[in-house]
């Protein structure tokens, strides 16, 4: 998949910003859904620290209030936790609960804050090649902590997790928007046997000039008999980068992304357009549309 990874990255970093933007002040986390009573999914907390001590990390726990199956239960690991817990509602876990009822894992941090962007900024970035200060281009924080988080979710979250509930490690999903989006691509192209299935929400592709991109060359290689699934989610009024306008093929990156990527034998790409919704709004409407095809 050289021959069209190339360009694209070539696309991307014609693209790329050259006056970023920083972030705004973010919203506290919404808790209500712990309060709630008579839901469909009971909530636990467990609490863990990276290994260099730095992050400080809480999972939220959805169990389903039925049985787990003879081979467990499947997962959902929602990263952004803090955020993506206030997207749940007792309807959507209802329907959930009737549907797989899978066992959902919101891996956020130890903050009242919604978003974690220091913590997150370090987690789920990939680290380049030949630099010895790792920096994110649009924040200035250090970078490029996405292999040690992966390997603390997979190593210690995942048993962590084992412990609460059976769990069916051959179907685990891991969800992801923006920097997670990255994080989720990254997780497929460099260790795809670890999950069966990467929902990556308006994954991050221009992060320093399309790095991403070529991280997939090699894929169909690392596989091995892995058959996993890619749901790539990008909203319609997106920007190709947080300060490019909405206009032109700004999805063209996505979509071709996508193309590239079907190619690659044994592995299932589905490319899902959300008209009219920006990049905020992209993470509540992408995890719902993960949740509701699981509910089915």
């Amino acid at each position: 998949m050289s021959k069209l990874t190339l360009p694209l990255a070539l696309a991307l970093a014609l693209t790329a910003p050259i006056a970023l933007a920083q972030p705004e002040r973010e919203q506290k986390m919404d808790t209500s859904l712990l309060q709630r009573q008579g839901l469909a999914y009971r909530f636990s907390q467990l609490d863990l620290d990276s290994a260099d001590g730095q992050r400080h990390y809480r999972l939220w726990v959805g169990k389903p209030d039925r049985p787990a199956p003879a081979a467990g239960y499947p997962v959902l690991w929602m990263l952004d936790g803090n955020a993506a817990l206030g997207v749940l509602d007792s309807e959507l876990l209802k329907a959930l609960a009737a549907g797989q009822a899978p066992l959902l894992v919101a891996v956020g941090y130890q903050t009242d804050q919604r978003i974690d962007r220091t913590g997150r900024t370090y987690d789920y970035t990939p680290a380049l090649p030949g630099q010895a200060d790792q920096r994110d281009p649009l924040t200035g924080q250090p970078s490029g902590g996405v292999d040690a988080f992966l390997d603390l979710l997979t190593q210690r979250m995942r048993p962590m997790v084992a412990g609460v509930a059976s769990i069916d490690l051959k179907q685990q999903t891991l969800w992801g928007h923006s920097y997670g989006g990255l994080a989720v691509l990254h997780a497929l192209f460099t260790r795809p046997g670890e999950f069966s299935d990467f929902a990556a929400a308006s994954p991050s592709l221009w992060w320093h000039d399309g790095a991403i991109v070529r991280e997939a060359q090699g894929l169909q290689g690392r596989m091995g008999d892995n058959r996993p699934r890619l749901l790539l989610m990008r909203g319609g009024d997106e920007p190709s980068n947080p300060r490019a306008p909405v206009k032109g093929d700004v999805e063209r990156p996505a979509r071709e992304l996508a193309a590239d990527l079907a190619k690659v034998p044994g592995l299932q790409v589905r490319f899902q357009r959300f008209e009219g919704l920006g990049h905020g709004p992209m993470l509540p409407a992408s995890l719902k549309a993960v949740v509701e095809e699981m509910s089915r």
